[in-house]
């Protein structure tokens, strides 16, 4: 992305709006690495006066391009972005991450019609497909499937992909910035808690857990394994 963490509201930076908000820490610990606000700040996490609250928020956290929570907004704010964009010729591209189980509220799908309409071509979308919500399984809440097929009938290019490979994402992004006429939404296929034994054993019921430090413990040896 063309960003400045030195100067996070420059203008015709790209923009990234978290749609699925509820995911702030990891987008949060992506600033901090970026440099948009010391490492420090991470551990004021949903603590009273902290600039980073469990909701993304642009007025609080810098770096945070669209405040969102209320889910299935986010991707909107994303479309109307990306067309003041091209009207202001910027050049930029807008990117938005969506959640699998937002993508159950119609105002995904009125955003991606429009933005199908649009031919918004300098935005570029991804679905947070790890097959579960709050309540269960999306197939028993309201399946999605099939849904290649959906975001294509919309207008958009489609890719699907392991979420979890970098280098396949980023060949994804890279053959979406070549296509025009058209969005691109990227389906990264994800499994919850991916990289932490005890989480991926208990997929189905990890949308929101609590862990022991012993816990804590192994989770980071972990991840910090898998990075090499």
């Amino acid at each position: 992305m063309n960003i400045n963490p030195k100067d996070p509201k420059m203008e015709g930076r790209d923009r990234f709006i978290l749609s699925k908000a509820h995911a702030g820490p990891a987008l949060y610990a992506t600033l901090a690495d970026k440099g948009y606000f010391p490492l420090d700040w991470l551990k004021t996490l949903n603590k009273p006066g902290t600039a980073l609250p469990s909701h993304a928020d642009m007025v609080r956290t810098p770096g945070v391009d669209m405040t969102a929570g209320s889910l299935g907004q986010g991707l909107s704010c994303a479309v109307g972005i990306a067309i003041g964009s091209r009207l202001s010729g910027d050049g930029a591209y807008i990117h938005a991450m969506i959640g699998d189980g937002e993508s159950d509220e119609g105002q995904i799908w009125e955003a991606a019609m429009y933005a199908g309409h649009m031919k918004l071509d300098h935005l570029i979308c991804f679905t947070d497909y790890n097959k579960m919500q709050l309540d269960g399984e999306i197939r028993d809440i309201n399946d999605l499937e099939p849904l290649t097929d959906k975001w294509k009938a919309f207008g958009w290019n489609v890719y699907r992909v392991d979420g979890h490979d970098v280098d396949a994402i980023d060949s994804a992004i890279t053959d979406a910035k070549s296509k025009k006429g058209k969005p691109s939404m990227i389906i990264l296929n994800t499994l919850k808690g991916k990289g932490v034994s005890f989480l991926e054993a208990k997929w189905q019921n990890n949308h929101n857990v609590t862990i022991s430090p012993e816990e804590r413990k192994l989770a980071l040896e972990e991840l910090k394994a898998g990075r090499k």
